[in-house]
């Protein structure tokens, strides 16, 4: 069974890398403009828009639709990683201040210390 569910992964992955190509898109536009002329041929209004909604648009647009998510998954990785670097960089500068603090603070109660001990 697991052999089956990671054969049927992988193949997943493969048609969804080659559908979500521009490339796959222009050959599902040419395949769909083989049967315009049919369409057009008949005069009849519901076979136009039946044919330019599900023969062009469908096949067309499942592509272009992909290759969009896909751009858009890639900026916000892109994002992502500028804001993972930047928290690192602001956590560093914290913690390098919360030093500067602690020092400052010690060196506060060292000297009322002094004072209350000279007194």
């Amino acid at each position: 069974m697991r052999k089956i569910s990671s054969f049927n992964t992988k193949l997943a992955a493969k048609i969804t890398a080659g559908v979500s190509t521009m490339w796959c898109a222009y050959i599902f536009a040419a395949l769909a403009l083989i049967s315009l002329p049919s369409a057009l041929k008949t005069g009849d209004v519901v076979v136009i828009v039946g044919w330019i909604a599900q023969t062009f648009l469908q096949l067309v647009l499942l592509s272009i639709i992909m290759v969009g998510q896909n751009l858009q998954s890639r900026h916000s990785e892109i994002r992502a990683d500028a804001d993972y670097e930047t928290n690192i960089e602001a956590k560093k500068d914290i913690e390098t201040l919360m030093k500067r603090l602690d020092s400052i603070e010690n060196d506060k109660l060292d000297k009322i210390l002094n004072i209350l001990e000279n007194k």
